[in-house]
């Protein structure tokens, strides 16, 4: 796999570059596109700098650049360099997206999951890191980092790892963490804004996801689901559901945690979190989905009882497996 030392070497002789994440896009990648999307324009004036999500919570709304993300794209765009930020598969990228990353003369993966593809030209990916955030960081110069960009990449840290608690927190992610406070952002109301802070309806949802889920295998997992009617009832997108999963997670005696919801076209989108042993990612793996060891999720075209059947069935044996070792 090609590695990168430096922003650098993917931005020579560039005039124009696309930047895009995966689908529902999380803190981790919006911080990520945005980090280098105001890298890019602090440093590099020479260079046209666009990028292009899904729709995303509007508690990221207060990184620089967020108003200008573009939301659909023209087809026959041509950019020099396409960068897909945190994202391991190319069919994780909105369909509209594709063919301007198609058009691209050359494209690179900038990325932190254990089941990336390597699918880009050039595939910049270190699964041991607690982000793509903190591997992006690691290709910066430090001392070019503006108060903007250090918003973008200290809110994807802090989404990826539980605001500095989750496992794949290490020592160099809290002193990248303390780096970027040094900027002089506000880092107290960037937690509490887009990690804490919920909508009432979020909290409603919270709250049936709680009445809903259920205890199995003498307590050591635990699951819930909320149907598309729940969903369209109260006019909730799947991306106003983060935080179900990690309360879930938090149930005394729990070691795996799965929160599923139906998407529109009925298929079912799951979050899988492990406390300590799982490696949710194998379960992930048997719908075609991935992620991280403790962190993991899917999309599965099979209806909802099957999805639960199956589910249960491969967490039955990452659960005994470890009761057993």
């Amino acid at each position: 796999m090609e590695m990168i030392n430096s922003i650098d070497e993917i931005l020579l002789n560039v005039k124009n570059i696309g930047i895009t994440g995966h689908v529902r896009p999380d803190g981790d990648c919006v911080g990520s596109t945005l980090g280098i999307y105001n890298y890019i324009c602090d440093n590099y004036k020479n260079i046209e700098a666009t990028v292009y999500l899904e729709e995303f919570e509007k508690c990221f709304s207060f990184i620089n650049g967020s108003d200008k993300v573009l939301h659909d794209c023209d087809n026959d765009k041509k950019h020099d360099v396409f960068v897909i930020l945190d994202c391991g598969d190319i069919e994780r990228v909105a369909n509209f997206i594709r063919p301007v990353i198609k058009n691209a003369d050359k494209t690179v993966c900038i990325d932190h999951h254990t089941c990336n593809l390597a699918f880009a030209d050039i595939n910049h990916v270190l699964p041991d890191l607690s982000s793509t955030c903190e591997v992006l960081y690691e290709l910066l110069d430090s001392s070019k980092i503006s108060k903007n960009t250090a918003e973008a990449l200290y809110t994807g840290i802090i989404h990826d790892t539980g605001v500095l608690k989750y496992q794949c927190t290490t020592k160099r992610t809290m002193e990248i963490a303390g780096e970027l406070m040094s900027k002089g952002i506000d880092y107290t109301s960037i937690i509490d804004d887009t990690f804490f802070r919920k909508t009432y309806i979020q909290n409603y949802m919270l709250g049936l996801a709680l009445i809903n889920s259920r205890l199995v295998l003498d307590g050591k997992l635990i699951y819930s689901y909320l149907p598309y009617d729940v969903l369209s009832e109260h006019n909730v997108p799947g991306r106003d559901l983060g935080g179900i999963i990690d309360q879930l997670r938090f149930t005394e005696g729990v070691e795996v945690a799965l929160f599923m919801y139906e998407l529109p076209d009925h298929t079912i989108k799951g979050s899988l979190r492990s406390v300590d042993k799982v490696d949710v990612n194998i379960i992930a793996n048997c719908f075609g989905g991935g992620g991280h060891v403790r962190a993991a999720g899917f999309t599965a075209g099979i209806p909802y009882e099957e999805v639960v059947k199956k589910v249960i069935t491969e967490l039955k044996k990452q659960v005994e497996k470890c009761i057993t070792e």
